[in-house]
């Protein structure tokens, strides 16, 4: 089912598919690449009702909802109604929370407890929106502090709640209209439709299946409830590398991609948005969210940075996890490694030619490029320090996008004749010279010596 590969780079992939297949007794499993906006393979192991599954076959996806979730609730405060820094009461009233930020719930800092009250909601059916409100007491608030990254289900329950209240409608209702319509993701649901296999949990000890039940959330849906495919997944990914069209700024997704926390200890090597997991990986920076329900498994990653994607869906409750998704990613990377695009002009201004060169920030030598898509990077000579771009904002001044100067603003200073001769960036000064004594470099420039 592959479009572009090699057929040595296919069959290095099945054969990884088929061994976590084999070793992990998984009934059903299937994977996807993505690359440049395209799925570029497909490949599967195992049965559906004695046939393999195929890139229209639906698996729940579990957590992954919540990456649908958390872009509802960042269209909504791109749209004005509500900010990040809004406490919940603000939205859905009555929680022992009610006096955290919205952030916090998106990025799983808010305390609040990990599952949601009663029964295990994973198996058992969902009580309504009004009853689990209620119940969000402070016996629900566990003693971390705020800061610290605890993963919480029942938050993005409320989140799926504070969407409803604000839109009038049910979350998914909600979600169809304003992402998986637009987006084209038509098999992404809340309930199955065929084809679609059965939920198994595997004997640890021997080679038997348990079928799991599938109830209805409730008001915990938005935690965990969607079923897909890998078409659609393959599209997900793909959004979440940058193809937003016109669901949500791709400024916005940057920001959700920006880490809020780390949750893996002293390994330092994931951690969380607003409503995305985040990893590195040999260098890579990684994106997506795995997802567990009981009978599933599911994971999806994007590597914005080199457009790149995978998927993958499983009907067993235990057994492939994110170490095949990567490893997948890296045999893409080793037998069909990208050949950089050709260089070429890119027709960049000339007139910003007179801001590029050497800037000095007092005796530390900076360079100033113009990069091929208008904006400017200003970042040490030697590599070290610090780094930004920035992005004209129409008046001459410009705004850091990322770095140290992130928001920052950066002005332009010039002399009697127009010429640019120092840099203001919110209060440090950049001269064309080392403590340039024609620029106004705070505290005075005294002679070299």
């Amino acid at each position: 089912m592959s479009t572009t590969l090699l057929p040595t780079t296919e069959r290095a992939l099945l054969r990884r598919l088929a061994l976590e297949q084999r070793e992990g007794r998984v009934p059903s499993l299937i994977a996807g690449l993505v690359r440049d906006g395209e799925t570029i393979w497909v490949d599967t192991r195992g049965w559906v009702d004695g046939e393999p599954a195929t890139s229209d076959t639906q698996y729940r996806i579990g957590s992954i909802t919540k990456t649908f979730v958390a872009v509802l609730v960042m269209r909504l405060r791109d749209e004005g109604r509500l900010e990040l820094t809004d406490r919940i009461d603000d939205h859905v009233p009555g929680t022992a929370v009610g006096d955290r930020p919205v952030w916090q719930l998106l990025a799983h800092n808010s305390g609040l407890s990990s599952e949601s009250p009663g029964q295990w909601w994973e198996r058992t059916p969902g009580v309504d929106a009004e009853r689990f409100v209620a119940a969000l007491d402070d016996s629900q608030v566990r003693p971390h502090p705020q800061h610290v990254f605890h993963y919480s289900n029942s938050g993005f329950g409320l989140l799926g709640e504070l969407v409803a209240r604000h839109r009038g409608a049910d979350w998914f209702e909600v979600l169809r209209d304003e992402i998986l319509t637009p987006l084209g993701m038509h098999r992404t649901t809340t309930s199955p439709i065929a084809p679609r296999p059965r939920g198994w949990a595997v004997h640890p000890w021997a080679d038997l299946v348990q079928e799991e039940p599938a109830e209805d959330a409730g008001a915990m849906a938005p935690a965990g409830q969607l079923w897909s495919t890998v078409d659609d997944m393959a599209r997900w990914s793909r959004f979440l590398s940058g193809e937003t069209g016109e669901v949500l700024h791709p400024d916005t997704l940057v920001e959700m991609r920006t880490p809020t926390s780390v949750d893996d200890a002293d390994a330092w090597t994931a951690g969380i948005g607003l409503g995305l997991q985040l990893s590195r990986y040999r260098g890579r920076r990684l994106v997506g969210h795995g997802g567990s329900m009981p009978g599933f498994l599911s994971t999806v990653l994007a590597d914005p940075a080199e457009r790149t994607g995978v998927v993958f869906l499983a009907n067993t409750t235990a057994g492939p996890g994110a170490g095949l998704a990567t490893d997948l990613l890296d045999i893409l990377e080793e037998h069909e490694p990208r050949i950089p695009e050709p260089w070429q002009p890119s027709g960049a201004d000339p007139a910003l030619l007179e801001l590029t060169g050497a800037w000095y920030w007092g005796p530390v030598a900076h360079v100033m490029r113009v990069l091929p898509d208008g904006m400017l990077d200003l970042a040490p000579w030697r590599g070290k320090g610090r780094a930004s771009r920035f992005r004209p904002n129409g008046d001459g001044t410009w705004t850091g996008l990322d770095g140290y100067h992130r928001g920052e603003l950066l002005r332009v200073g010039r002399d009697s004749e127009g010429r640019p001769n120092h840099l203001d960036l919110n209060t440090f000064v950049f001269t064309r010279t080392p403590y340039d004594p024609d620029a106004p470099v705070p505290g005075g420039v005294e002679s070299w010596r």
